[in-house]
This record gives structure tokens, C-alpha cells and sequence, in this order.
């Protein structure tokens, strides 16, 4: 079992930045790769980023790339993603997965994620 606890979400206005955090317990050896979606209402769950433990190698959705970035503090079980430039679209419920097998690719998508946080409120106002 892995235990996912997303952090840092708020109010922000268009041009800001916020750090959201998702703090892991439980069998974190397990986990592979770490990633963050997000969820607009009335919309599907989407691919923001995800990081390898071992390397730190990162992937981005196009959206965001140049914006967020995603990183990892492998002793303190915590993945990190920086968001800067919010823009207005940027505005969902954010949340954090652990993915615990190994692929040659980056997973994007939801079902390759074993293990899912509550979310995290980001709201980017105009």
C-alpha cells in the first residue's frame, strides 16, 4: 500500500506560481514513478508530468512545459511540482499518483497509476 497526500493548492491570480507537494508513506520502494494530474470540472483527468525515483528523468504535457516543473526529494518521500505562469486554464483539481511497474515509456494516462492522492484545489483568476 502506498499512501498519497497532495498539499499547497490556493487562489492564485493569472502570472503567479504555487508549489504544490504530495508527501508518500507506506511502501514507497514499491513505487516506480511518480506523476501529476488534473481534473477541471465537467472535464476528464489529464497529464501534467511525471518523474522517475531512480534518475529523476522527467516528462511534460505540452501545456505546461516551460511552466511547471516536477521534481523529487527520493529521502523525504515527496514529490514536488512547481507551477509558474498560471494561466487562467491552469485551474483544476490537482492530484498526485504513484505508478509501481516499470515501462519503457512515460505513462500518461490514469489507469497505468496504481495509487491516487485526494487532490489539490488550484483556482488561477484573471
Amino acid at each position: 500500500q502506498v499512501q498519497l497526500v497532495e498539499s499547497g493548492g490556493g487562489l492564485v491570480q493569472a502570472g503567479g506560481a504555487l508549489r504544490l507537494s504530495c508527501a508518500a508513506s507506506g511502501r514507497t520502494f514499491s513505487s516506480y514513478a511518480m506523476g501529476w494530474f488534473r481534473q477541471a470540472p465537467g472535464k476528464e483527468r489529464k497529464f501534467v508530468a511525471t518523474i522517475r525515483w531512480s534518475g529523476g528523468s522527467t516528462y511534460y504535457a505540452d501545456s505546461v512545459k516551460g511552466r511547471f516543473t516536477i521534481s523529487r526529494d527520493n529521502a523525504a518521500n515527496t514529490v514536488y511540482l512547481q507551477m509558474n505562469s498560471l494561466k487562467p486554464e491552469d485551474t483544476a483539481v490537482y492530484y498526485c499518483a504513484a505508478r509501481t511497474y516499470y515501462s519503457g515509456s512515460y505513462s500518461t494516462t490514469t489507469y497505468e497509476y496504481d495509487y491516487w492522492g485526494q487532490g489539490t484545489q488550484v483556482t488561477v483568476s484573471s
